[in-house]
């Protein structure tokens, strides 16, 4: 019964353990690793935000040119 109580813990103490190997990766990892990392991300959000952007838009758009047309 005391291992269980051992393992467990506070939301808290969670977020604290998360937070301080975040910070442990931070300062492990080199320049270059960072910059590749970033280029992979901007690899991958940009043609994300290309479909996804516009899509939205056109969905949006219309709707509000009409209701403003209709308010006239």
């Amino acid at each position: 019964m005391t291992d269980h109580v051992q393992y467990t813990s506070d939301p808290a103490g969670a977020a604290q353990f998360w937070s301080a190997h975040v910070d442990a990766l931070e300062r492990h990892l080199s320049v270059n690793t960072w910059a590749l990392t970033a280029a992979a991300v901007v690899l991958f959000v940009y043609p994300i935000a290309r479909i996804a952007i516009p899509a939205v838009l056109h969905g949006i758009v219309p709707d509000v040119v009409r209701t403003v047309l209709n308010l006239m």
